[in-house]
């Protein structure tokens, strides 16, 4: 199910074949789910390359629009602009284990890191899933992350998967949502892509595209949580204008209800394929095309309607679920049904 086929449409711009991040060619996800009772959790991999991303890396920036995370990985990426590890997302306790399997498997294919050259900046984002999973339990391993680069493809599933296993949205089963939008630049076609890790939103907040506000009949609850907002796009951007990128997926989650309470960490990475940068550059100077400034309007509002379909992509595909203490979250699907 996805968020299309309960009439779930958002905005006026194309979307991608896949209406998926992985859309944007050389992009790639996979998951490893973790359901075992009140465990409910796993780990989401976000790939901009296959290849080795130490050696090559793809130009990216963060945008914190509410800090209250835990996340690994996002100062340097803030001074530096650039990626040097697959993105990993997962749930609170376990950003360290991902962290490590992001450390040794760049170190195995680069045995010089930490000797000869630099060190390795891991990135991983998290969500507090802990009220459908036992968090406690620290189920995820290193292992688990390294299953899910492993994985990654063009195509895959949305939903209650992977670091989505166990998150809450608006009251209603949360989890993993994905878009896209075609964009038509110097008649050429790129694409930019979002996918979202939604545990966020106080029940009865949700508003739909058409206004309609859903509420998921489990009373009042506080705003917080976390939406963890990854974009992807093929165009030439700097890491400067990347940051500008995302910053407008803040509109997207606004647009579904949120205001982004004081507990709710809602942070957005944003990477282009585009003009990656060597390791070990040939020469003292790089040269890099990139958006004319004037023409970004385009990636704005494409950032926005991707950002605000994920989330109801991520809605629509969450089954109902029982997770922790028999705590549970009904699936939008359901409750739509219903009416």
């Amino acid at each position: 199910m996805r968020a299309r086929d309960l009439g779930l449409a958002c905005g006026a711009l194309p979307p991608g074949d896949r209406n998926a991040i992985t859309d944007v060619p050389g992009v790639l996800v996979g998951h490893c789910t973790i359901a075992d009772g009140p465990v409910c959790t796993g780990v989401t991999a976000i790939l901009p390359h296959d290849g080795n991303m130490f050696q090559m890396k793809p130009i990216a920036a963060p945008a914190v629009t509410n800090g209250f995370g835990k996340s690994v990985g996002l100062v340097q990426l803030g001074e530096l602009g650039t990626l040097e590890t697959p993105i990993l997302l997962t749930n609170t306790f376990a950003v360290a284990p991902c962290a490590g399997a992001l450390i040794r498997r760049a170190i195995a294919a680069d045995p010089e890191i930490g000797r000869r050259t630099a060190t390795v900046n891991p990135v991983v984002l998290e969500c507090n899933d802990g009220y459908l999973n036992d968090i406690q339990a620290l189920a995820v391993t290193e292992a688990d992350a390294l299953a899910a680069i492993e994985a990654a493809t063009e195509d895959f599933p949305v939903g209650a998967v992977g670091a989505g296993t166990g998150m809450s949205c608006f009251g209603f089963k949360g989890g993993v949502g994905t878009a896209s939008r075609r964009l038509r630049l110097d008649g050429a076609t790129y694409h930019l892509g979002v996918l979202v890790l939604a545990n966020f939103g106080r029940s009865g907040d949700l508003r739909l595209p058409d206004g309609r506000r859903v509420d998921p009949e489990a009373g009042v609850e506080e705003e917080q949580g976390s939406c963890i907002v990854v974009i992807a796009t093929d165009i030439p951007l700097e890491c400067r204008q990347l940051t500008r990128v995302g910053r407008r997926a803040g509109a997207g989650l606004a647009w579904c209800g949120s205001f982004w309470g004081n507990g709710s960490g809602d942070i957005a990475l944003a990477f282009t394929t585009a003009n990656p940068v060597a390791q070990e550059p040939d020469g003292e100077f790089q040269d890099r095309r990139v958006l004319a400034e004037g023409r970004i309007d385009r990636l704005f509002q494409a950032t926005a309607e991707a950002t605000q379909e994920a989330v109801l992509d991520a809605l629509a595909a969450a089954e109902t679920t029982e997770g922790r203490n028999g705590h549970r979250r009904v699936g939008l699907a359901e409750i739509l049904d219903r009416g």
